[in-house]
């Protein structure tokens, strides 16, 4: 159980880190959406108790698993990570709007 000063700076940390890598990455592949894009594999790994592989071995069972994982997320959990989300798609925003004031190198 998280309390109120955990929850917001566990909020403001997925929001910063997310918007820091996807920064990070928009520019360096030149694209805009690529964090966003990228996300929810990354959230499916961070929730998932099952190995990459096991989906391929025991699609069944690692499947069903994914579905009781996410369903047993806490609200503040989904808070969380809708921040991160939030973060990626700002840093897509804050590259475009770097292209379009004319930086070139974004």
């Amino acid at each position: 159980m998280l309390n109120l000063p955990q929850l917001i700076i566990a909020i403001l940390l997925y929001f910063v880190l997310f918007f820091g890598i996807g920064f990070i990455l928009n520019m360096l592949l030149r694209s805009t959406w690529t964090m966003a894009l990228i996300y929810p594999v990354v959230i499916w790994f961070m929730i998932d108790d099952a190995g990459f592989f096991s989906y391929f071995t025991n699609p069944g069972g690692s499947f069903s698993s994914l579905g009781n994982n996410f369903v047993s997320l806490t609200t503040a959990d989904i808070i969380i990570l809708i921040s991160g989300m939030i973060g990626a798609v700002l840093s897509g925003i804050a590259i475009r709007m770097l292209r379009v004031r004319g930086y070139q190198m974004f």
